[in-house]
């Protein structure tokens, strides 16, 4: 190898960019007087994209892989530098390295509630927040429209304006779903889906894809949340009265563990006790007003027992008419009763219903 072929072969570049920050989506490559020599090598890692820009215009695009910049490798800068019949010598072109990875746990959020009309609730204001993930899609469009001639341009640069847009569509959607507040929780998955889908054509134009978004909560404002826990203690709580006693039981253990406080304990134990045992007898009493669960059990019917005397069926009788039969004497130990429910006729001594009534009727004289 000659002198020149070795100054020529160290002469020549490698063209590359080796990222050190996980939040750049575009590096612009430094060189002196963006001089690039003629044979250079252009490495394009996996996730990465170069764009060459000659005065201003876009020019070639180089997915992943290793190159030598020649004047085949570079069709369009040739044309526009009027290279007819090749170069030889260095040469002048911007090279921006794009990337093309996921940038992922990006945060939205709504700066100001959301009004909505809930079929429940009535008006109701709702805050929600999640992460979304883009990449670019189309490192042409993307440095056109966005970057220009920054020479290094980071996520952080557009993600006010990406989060606006997402906020914008997301309330939107939300507003359009007609889902009630407390079935939200159970469709974050859909609408995380759907908002994803109407949001992209908003994207296309900066040359960006929203890869994910994921809605993590969306919540009521502090004093409905509270309002809607009481409601739900409620539910839980049940029976006034049971509760107001296990209570009550509760402050007379505390107070037993604190020298001196179970005398004052029993006052408040005693207020306590009497609030609640009135409020549970309104509550009862309005219950049993209105046939609601407080109300006692309707009273026990008398049993109705058929008889017979003088071989025909006589009844049905209450107790008060088997009373009345046992007086007259027709009602006796050895008479046959039914009712409803009994197997067949049995001696109404043996019925153990019966044995308080037959009870006044003295035994048969003995034999003489």
């Amino acid at each position: 190898m000659g002198l020149w072929d070795k100054l020529k072969g160290e002469l020549i570049d490698i063209v590359e960019w080796l990222d050190d920050g996980r939040e750049t989506m575009v590096y612009r490559f430094q060189r002196y007087q963006n001089e690039i020599k003629y044979g250079a090598k252009l490495v394009v890692r996996e996730s990465q994209t170069a764009v060459f820009v000659n005065e201003g215009q876009l020019a070639d695009v180089f997915t992943p892989g290793t190159y030598t910049l020649e004047t085949k490798n570079l069709p369009i800068l040739a044309t526009l530098r009027g290279w007819k019949y090749g170069f030889n010598s260095p040469f002048k072109a911007e090279v921006y390295f794009v990337s093309t990875r996921t940038f992922t746990d990006r945060k939205w959020g709504t700066k100001n509630a959301i009004m909505l009309r809930d079929a429940e609730f009535g008006p109701v204001r709702l805050r929600a927040f999640g992460t979304f993930a883009i990449k670019v899609k189309d490192p042409a469009t993307f440095i056109r429209q966005i970057v220009g001639t920054d020479g290094r341009f980071n996520v952080d640069e557009i993600g006010e304006q990406l989060r606006d847009m997402l906020v914008a569509r997301f309330a939107d959607v939300l507003g359009e779903s007609k889902i009630p507040v407390l079935d939200l929780a159970g469709n974050y998955d859909e609408l995380g889906r759907f908002i994803t889908g109407r949001i992209q054509h908003d994207f296309d134009v900066f040359g960006l894809q929203v890869v994910m978004l994921m809605v993590e909560n969306i919540s009521l404002p502090p004093e409905v949340e509270e309002a809607m826990d009481k409601r739900t203690s409620m539910g839980v709580i049940g029976n006034l009265q049971a509760y107001t006693q296990f209570q009550a039981a509760n402050a007379i253990d505390d107070a037993a563990k604190t020298p001196g406080g179970l005398a004052g304990a029993g006052i408040g134990m005693g207020m306590g006790l009497a609030m609640g045992g009135q409020m549970a007898q309104t509550m009862g009493a309005a219950q049993q007003a209105t046939g609601g669960p407080g109300a006692p059990p309707p009273l026990p019917a008398s049993a109705a027992f058929f008889m017979a005397v003088e071989g025909k069926q006589v009844g049905p009788l209450d107790l008060a008419g088997l009373q009345a039969k046992v007086a007259a004497g027709q009602l006796k130990s050895d008479t046959l009763v039914w009712k409803n429910g009994m197997a067949q006729w049995t001696p109404a001594g043996q019925v153990a219903e019966l044995a308080g009534i037959l009870a006044s009727v003295p035994p048969p004289l003995p034999n003489a």
